[in-house]
C-alpha cells in the first residue's frame, strides 16, 4: 500500500437495486473505476438518475456495493476512523429543526470528537465563516433554504476534514448563493483539501473543477479536464469591439475568404448570473433580502 493512499479510489464499484413493481433489477452504479488524487476538485456530472448520489453514498458507507470496492485514504468505505476525515453535504439539508444554528454545529462537533470546551468556539468560527454568525441563536426551522444550506455547509466543514463530498451543493440556491458555494469550493482547493462535487448542471462543475467525470445510467462515459471536454472540434470563439461602419461585414469577409465559415456573429452578452449579481448585490458586495 502506498505511503499516501489516494483520498478516493473505486475499483469495479457496482450497486444494483430491485426495480419498482417487481420488474427485475437495475444497476444504479455499473463497474465504476476512478481515483481522485489529493488536492483535486473533481466534478461528478450527469442527469438525474445517472448514479451520482448512489456513488457518494457508496463512498461514505451508507450503501454497500453489490460488487467491487470503494476506499477512502486506503481504508474501506464506511470505516469510522476514516469518516472523521470526511465532510459530507447531502443534496437535502437535513437538520434538526428544533435546534439553533449554534446548537446544531456544537452537536456535530461533539460527534466528530471535539471536547465540550472546544465545540462551542468551533461552532462560532464556522458560523461566522459561512455568514451565519448573526443568526446563531435562531432555530433552524425558521431559516430559508439558503440559510439552512449555509448551516449544513458549516456541519460539513466541522473538524477541518481532508475530503469534502458535496452532493448537488447549489441545488435550490439563487445565483448569488450558488456563486458563493462555488467560491467556497475554490478556497477549499487552495487549502489543499480534496473535493468531490456532484451536479447535473454543467456550469457548476466547469467553473470550479480540475476534472470532470460524466456518468450515464451508472457508467463512466467521459473523464477529463473541463477545457478538453467542452472544446468543440474545428470551431473557435472570437470576441472583439466594433470599429468603423461595416467592420462586422469585413470580419465575415475575411473568414470566408480564408476558407472558413462564420457560424455566428452576435453582440456579446453576460450570463444570467452576472445580471443577477449586478441587480441584487449592494455596493459592498453583500446580498439584500436573504433574512426574513
Amino acid at each position: 500500500m502506498p505511503d499516501h493512499p489516494l483520498p478516493v479510489l473505486t475499483e469495479g464499484l457496482t450497486r444494483e437495486f430491485r426495480a419498482r413493481g417487481g420488474g427485475g433489477r437495475r444497476l444504479a452504479v455499473d463497474d465504476l473505476t476512478l481515483s481522485i488524487p489529493e488536492g483535486q476538485v473533481m466534478g461528478l456530472l450527469g442527469p438525474n438518475g445517472a448514479g451520482k448520489s448512489t456513488t457518494m453514498k457508496l463512498l461514505l458507507g451508507l450503501l454497500r456495493p453489490t460488487a467491487g470496492r470503494a476506499r477512502l485514504f486506503g481504508r474501506p468505505s464506511g470505516d469510522r476512523r476514516i469518516l472523521e476525515r470526511v465532510g459530507y453535504l447531502p443534496e437535502e439539508s437535513k437538520l434538526f429543526p428544533w435546534l439553533t444554528a449554534r446548537e446544531t454545529i456544537v452537536f456535530f462537533a461533539r460527534m466528530a470528537g471535539l471536547s465540550r470546551r472546544d465545540a462551542g468556539p468551533e461552532a462560532d468560527r464556522l458560523l461566522a465563516d459561512v455568514g451565519m454568525a448573526a443568526d446563531a441563536g435562531r432555530r433552524v426551522e425558521r431559516f430559508s433554504k439558503g440559510m439552512a444550506r449555509r448551516v449544513a455547509l458549516a456541519v460539513a466543514l466541522t473538524g477541518a476534514p481532508d475530503l469534502l463530498i458535496f452532493d448537488e451543493p447549489t441545488s435550490g440556491l439563487d445565483p448569488l448563493a450558488a456563486g458563493e458555494m462555488k467560491d467556497r469550493v475554490l478556497r477549499l482547493k487552495e487549502e489543499g483539501r480534496t473535493v468531490l462535487f456532484s451536479s447535473h448542471l454543467l456550469a457548476d462543475v466547469a467553473d470550479v473543477c480540475d476534472r470532470i467525470v460524466v456518468l450515464r445510467e451508472g457508467r463512466l462515459v467521459s473523464d477529463g479536464a473541463p477545457g478538453d471536454l467542452l472544446r468543440l472540434r474545428d470551431e473557435y470563439d472570437l470576441r472583439f469591439r466594433s470599429g468603423e461602419a461595416g467592420f462586422e461585414g469585413r470580419v465575415r469577409d475575411f473568414v470566408t475568404e480564408a476558407g472558413g465559415d462564420v457560424v455566428s456573429l452576435d453582440p456579446a452578452t453576460g450570463g444570467l448570473a452576472d445580471l443577477f449579481r449586478r441587480l441584487f448585490e449592494n455596493r459592498d458586495g453583500n446580498r439584500d433580502g436573504e433574512r426574513g
